[in-house]
């Protein structure tokens, strides 16, 4: 029965002054790798507000106060900037966001052991506790989960908390690269930190915010309408440093994006529109960005995002491919969703070679090679017991 990684680790320290970072950053600037989690709120403002960092190396555990007051955070950007040693992280998007806002860059390298267990077969988006559970036998404790990590002080059950995830991640790193190591997998999972390590990635493009919204519209002028009002939320939600929703709910932009109101009782007419906002400096605003959208010409009007080019895929191709997409990754022990999306599988079912990742790299060597197979008539499925198999045609 394994150990419980807290019997392997001495008491978290809190760590509340600059002094004391600096020095424990020092310490585990000599690290292979480092674990990482932070605590955060979120709930009230549009930016992560950044409350605990937690560190553990191979001797100790660590807690940083980050709203502790005088603490300068600029040891621990150091620490994740050192190319040296690996940061490890589980579910790292959240996390990774709140160190570019704070540092402009990503922690590199970077290991997400909940892509790394995708990867080795634990299912697509595996939980943590799941996988603490199934890798080292240990027990997340739940009860602080929803605390607010804004106030102060902090408990002592709310530090041993914070500090449990990333002692247990230590042992849930060490036996997953292990296992992706005698698979030759770890490849496959550099591959897939990619697009976690770009730091475009953490920084949300108003223009494109509208995408979001999935309209039931093919209005391209409407289109342009949402695009604008989108894309103006958005930018007074960070100005204001308040989230999206509470300035105007996704409903409300469909709405005005519908009627394009053009003067502040329109406006108010819309649901969620108070008349204080329609008739003040937000409505003012809203209102000029709707103009601008109905001035645009033609060309210059957002695409539909339910338009398609040519022809639709055959529903039963793919179908056919999605089963065997899903015998492919159950040979092979890992996650159909981060083989192929449905968006990947529509374009395969249409195109011959189309530019996707499945055709490349080990998406290749798992699937996309026979999904191609399969296409041009080379294989066929059939069933094999309670499997289902692949019936490859004799060589001409």
């Amino acid at each position: 029965m394994p150990r419980s990684p807290r019997a392997e680790f001495p008491p978290p320290v809190l760590v509340s002054t600059t002094p004391e970072l600096e020095a424990l950053c020092q310490r585990l600037a000599r690290e292979r790798f480092v674990t990482v989690d932070t605590e955060f709120m979120r709930e009230r403002t549009y930016w992560p507000e950044l409350c605990l960092v937690q560190l553990a190396g191979e001797e100790e555990v660590a807690v940083i106060d980050a709203l502790a007051p005088g603490l300068d955070l600029a040891p621990l950007g150091t620490l994740l900037a050192d190319t040296a040693i690996e940061k490890v992280f589980h579910a790292a998007r959240q996390d990774i966001e709140i160190f570019v806002l704070r540092f402009g860059d990503v922690p590199r390298p970077l290991f997400d052991t909940q892509v790394a267990a995708m990867v080795a077969g634990f299912g697509d988006q595996v939980g943590y506790d799941a996988l603490v559970s199934a890798l080292t036998g240990g027990h997340i404790d739940k009860a602080h989960r929803f605390s607010d990590w804004s106030v102060r002080p902090l408990s002592a059950s709310q530090i041993s908390y914070a500090a449990a995830d990333v002692t247990h991640l230590r042992r849930v790193y060490e036996r997953l690269s292990a296992r992706l190591e005698r698979e030759g997998r770890l490849d496959w999972v550099a591959e897939e930190m990619a697009l976690l390590t770009d730091p475009a990635t953490y920084r949300p493009d108003p223009e494109a915010m509208w995408e979001r919204l999935r309209p039931r519209t093919n209005n391209r002028r409407m289109l342009a309408v949402l695009r604008a009002i989108a894309a103006w939320r958005e930018r007074e939600a960070q100005r204001a440093n308040i989230p999206r929703s509470r300035m105007l709910k996704d409903e409300a932009l469909l709405e005005i994006a519908a009627t394009a109101p053009e003067t502040p009782d329109a406006l108010a007419r819309a649901r969620g529109v108070t008349k204080g906002f329609a008739e003040g400096r937000m409505g003012a605003g809203l209102i000029a960005a709707i103009a601008e959208a109905k001035a645009l010409p033609d060309d210059a009007l957002p695409a539909a995002p339910n338009h398609r080019d040519g022809p639709r895929p055959s529903p039963a191709l793919v179908s056919l491919l999605k089963v065997l997409l899903a015998a492919k990754c159950e040979q092979h022990h890992v996650a159909p969703r981060l083989v192929a999306s449905s968006e990947d599988i529509d374009r395969l079912a249409i195109e011959d070679r189309p530019d996707i990742p499945l055709l490349s790299g080990w998406r290749h060597e798992v699937f996309g090679a026979d999904a191609l197979a399969l296409k041009q008539g080379r294989i066929a499925l059939g069933v094999d017991g309670r499997r289902i198999k692949l019936i490859r045609s004799p060589e001409p």
